[in-house]
């Protein structure tokens, strides 16, 4: 892994608190192996600060421990839990070894004891102890469902794909959540989060994923705060890689799908869309993504039941989803006399059964399929319509915006 998309970057500019934060408890120093010196003749010790303030009660979980070593370095740093929760606070250390940074979220409800060792250039050490304790907490959120995933879509996905995360209960501090979201890359990617309600974050890069990337996705949301009283229980990480480059573009008018695989023409499909007449049978026009990829599909008419006219059952085959609206590009042998010269469809995109079972084996979920010369446009809520949205309209509904990736 290369790079990281972060939800957050704290710079050390937090660390220099450590440095002006007083403390409750006292410094000891020891000369090492001789008795004290007068400070008149002995090096001064180093002085250790610790934030959060010794016995401070309702710290926020986010809030970072910050340790600092004037007159000295640090050579010993321990965040241990004593009450309410189990284990260490992992941190790092500045290069010169005078500051130290938590790099975790401490759990609601939890005691914390900070152990601290620092030596002065004349070998003096100086230890310090404190605690603190965090705010509690009232109720949990968790991650219901995460997309992509090894057995939803598998764990090698089209460069179209968006991470799509969903809570299994409303959150409000956005911002909390977004900063401890991380997404790793091994090549350099922009992209962001967008909220498209309370339980649902996804990512998308700026553009297409660039083929062969491999990516991780790390949700550190255990102890993060979600809302008044609201934790994260747990954390997640995902790997997964992007494919090769496929992007299908299919006109309603010119009637035929083109399909490039790393820019060279693979396969050329005459199609038949949606007949139009009603709104709800013309096919839409858009970024559609590859959502599924199914042996047989038994299709419905949308809002029509058993008896009223217009009602149709009919098992189809070969069939890869584009929509939460009906759409498929499937096999429909019945109209391949129209296809490649008229649009005869309920709204889905028809090929002959030679073409359908080429393009199911020859397709990735979050595969790219652009259709154009419809009246009726994609919204980008229906299925994963999420390139419909400008990078402008994407960053609307993201609390931290874009971010750069970074050296990891």
């Amino acid at each position: 892994m290369g790079h990281a998309i972060r939800g957050s970057s704290r710079g050390a500019g937090l660390l220099a608190l450590a440095l002006v934060t007083a403390s409750c408890s006292e410094d000891t120093a020891v000369q090492s192996g001789q008795a004290s010196q007068a400070p008149s003749t002995a090096a001064a010790a180093a002085v250790v600060t610790v934030a959060p303030l010794d016995r401070a009660g309702g710290v926020p979980t986010d809030t970072p421990v910050l340790v600092a070593a004037q007159g000295g370095t640090l050579r010993q740093v321990a965040v241990r839990a004593v009450k309410g929760a189990k284990g260490s606070l992992p941190g790092v250390l500045s290069a010169d070894g005078t500051q130290w940074r938590s790099r975790v979220t401490a759990a609601p409800g939890a005691s914390y004891e900070v152990s601290v060792t620092a030596v002065n250039p004349a070998g003096a050490v100086t230890t310090k102890t404190s605690s603190f304790s965090t705010v509690k907490k009232k109720e949990t959120f968790t991650i219901e469902s995460f997309m992509p995933g090894k057995d939803s879509t598998g764990v090698t996905v089209g460069v179209g794909m968006p991470v799509m995360i969903t809570f299994d209960r409303d959150v409000s501090d956005r911002v909390s959540i977004e900063r401890n979201l991380f997404v790793r890359t091994s090549r350099p990617v922009l992209g962001a989060w967008h909220w498209f309600d309370n339980r649902n974050v996804h990512f998308r890069p700026k553009s297409f994923w660039p083929s062969g990337t491999k990516v991780r996705v790390e949700a550190r949301l255990a102890g993060v705060r979600g809302g008044e009283g609201l934790y994260g229980a747990t954390n997640k990480i995902v790997n997964f890689k992007i494919g090769r480059s496929q992007i299908t573009r299919g006109s309603v008018q010119s009637h035929n799908l083109t399909v490039k695989r790393n820019g060279k023409v693979v396969r050329e499909m005459p199609m038949s869309a949606g007949q139009g007449g009603v709104w709800k049978y013309h096919t839409t026009s858009g970024v559609h993504l590859a959502m599924s990829r199914e042996d047989v599909t038994v299709m419905t008419s949308p809002g029509i039941g058993p008896g009223s006219a217009g009602y149709y059952q009919l098992t189809v085959y070969d069939t890869v989803r584009i929509s939460n609206s009906g759409e498929y590009i499937h096999s429909a042998p019945w109209s391949v006399g129209s296809q490649g010269n008229s649009n005869v469809s309920h709204g889905c995109v028809n090929v002959s059964p030679s073409n359908a079972k080429w393009f199911l084996d020859n397709t990735l979920i979050g595969d790219p399929i652009i259709i154009t010369g419809s009246p009726r446009a994609l919204e980008p809520t229906n299925g994963w319509g999420h390139w419909q949205e400008s990078w402008k309209q994407w960053l609307k509904w993201s609390s931290l915006k874009h971010f750069n990736t970074e050296d990891v």
